[in-house]
């Protein structure tokens, strides 16, 4: 059983890039087909790569008792592939989160962050607190 405790521990962070996509409206939730694809693109890129090293005998599988022994393609495990799905998810994430940050002042969606009063700007001559 302690074979997938990688796995079920990169699983579990996916499921945190899941959430927190669909709670602050970052990625999937707002296009789902282009984040997909977007997804996918990075997934095949990485897995190339991968690949390429492997082939070059760059990149070797190390064996431990916390991964499933379940390969995708010699001395590619299972636990690589959801590696860089979460790895292409969380940067993508980041990426529109602090873009967001840079463009509204906020990293909340633009409806929540109004309704807390977060994306309103102070000119300069209004006083902090005021309205």
């Amino acid at each position: 059983m302690t074979g997938f405790i990688y796995l079920g521990a990169l699983l579990f962070s996916l499921a945190g890039m899941v959430i927190l996509d669909w709670r602050l409206k970052l990625f999937v939730r707002v296009a789902p087909l282009r984040a997909g694809l977007v997804l996918l693109a990075g997934l095949v890129f990485f897995l190339a790569w991968d690949l390429s090293g492997i082939a070059l005998g760059i990149f070797y599988r190390g064996q431990t008792q916390i991964m499933s022994g379940v390969l995708l393609a010699p001395e590619l495990p299972l636990e690589e592939g959801v590696f860089l799905l979460f790895l292409c998810y969380l940067t993508m994430n980041l990426f529109l989160l602090f873009s967001r940050k840079l463009r509204a002042g906020s990293f909340l969606p633009e409806e929540q962050a109004v309704r807390r009063g977060g994306t309103q700007r102070k000119t300069h001559g209004e006083k902090a607190g005021s309205r």
